[in-house]
């Protein structure tokens, strides 16, 4: 399961300026993350946006009146290859990597790996279920810095 030129992951702003660094090894790495749980990319889009952006989605799509640093929206017909649309706070990802002692980087990168579970099927809303979601993000996050090491 190659990267191949059928896979597209895309990355947009929606009123904030948010630049990605790193997106051809970020789009690798995603792809990586999804093979080992195999499945396929279809069509992802990270869309980065403010409070206010993701909690007006949050009140008028999930009914849900209270701040959050993700919201994804899965919209695979397959359940092989994934799409989906993954709509990330920066205003969130900031407050929480400074409350994590965390670089704001980090942060979304662990919000990327995030909402792409969530793309795969896993859920958080137990405590079992978070840990065995926070344990696929660290190894995910562990093997883009093993390959990459300059990302650090």
């Amino acid at each position: 399961m190659a990267h191949n030129k059928e896979t597209k992951i895309r990355f947009f702003n929606e009123g904030i300026k948010y630049k990605v660094k790193n997106i051809r090894v970020l789009r690798l790495w995603i792809t990586t993350c999804a093979n080992r749980e195999s499945k396929q990319i279809g069509d992802i889009n990270f869309i980065f946006c403010d409070d206010s952006y993701l909690l007006n989605i949050n009140r008028e799509y999930l009914k849900h009146n209270f701040l959050t640093d993700i919201i994804t929206f899965n919209n695979s017909e397959n359940n092989s290859i994934i799409s989906g649309d993954i709509f990330i706070s920066i205003d969130r990802a900031k407050e929480n990597a400074a409350l994590f002692k965390q670089t704001t980087k980090k942060e979304v990168r662990r919000l990327l790996v995030h909402g792409l579970l969530h793309l795969i099927g896993y859920s958080d809303k137990t405590t079992k279920a978070k840990k065995v979601m926070r344990e696929l993000e660290d190894t995910c996050l562990e093997m883009l810095i093993k390959n990459n090491p300059t990302l650090r």
